[in-house]
């Protein structure tokens, strides 16, 4: 899936924190993918933003409906969705583990070249959509 028009992916960017939506974005658009930034979890659902993405970046730690919980409600809307997670939080890293993919959580402060590196690498393996396919 791609923008209309563009053969560039689609990537949509959830973080409560101002500074670093825009640093993701920033980051993102200079390696040439579309982006779409949502300051809250809830905003981003209610908006519909899940149907045309390619993939979901995620901050974990935000009000009311936080990373995780989005995470589960993406991919039981779309099994086939990449879902990267990112937090500042470390304390619950053990539990993360068990629940989220490696090369699918990042710890901020992170790497940018590693965070595009795994976004590429979800986009190249990720499962057709049956519309797709």
């Amino acid at each position: 899936m791609t923008a209309a028009g563009s053969t560039r992916s689609v990537v949509a960017v959830v973080d409560d924190d101002q500074r670093a939506l825009e640093s993701l974005a920033d980051l993102l658009e200079a390696a040439g993918y579309d982006v779409r930034v949502y300051s809250s979890a809830r905003t981003f659902w209610k908006t519909g933003g899940l149907s045309d993405i390619d993939c979901l970046i995620s901050d974990i730690s935000m009000p009311d409906l936080n990373g995780i919980r989005l995470r589960r409600l993406a991919l039981s809307a779309r099994p086939e969705l990449p879902v990267i997670l990112i937090t500042g939080r470390t304390e619950r890293r053990a539990e993360y583990a068990m629940i989220i993919e490696p090369d699918r959580y990042f710890e901020k402060p992170f790497d940018g070249q590693q965070l595009l590196t795994a976004l590429q690498a979800c986009l190249t393996q990720r499962r057709p959509r049956a519309a797709e396919e």
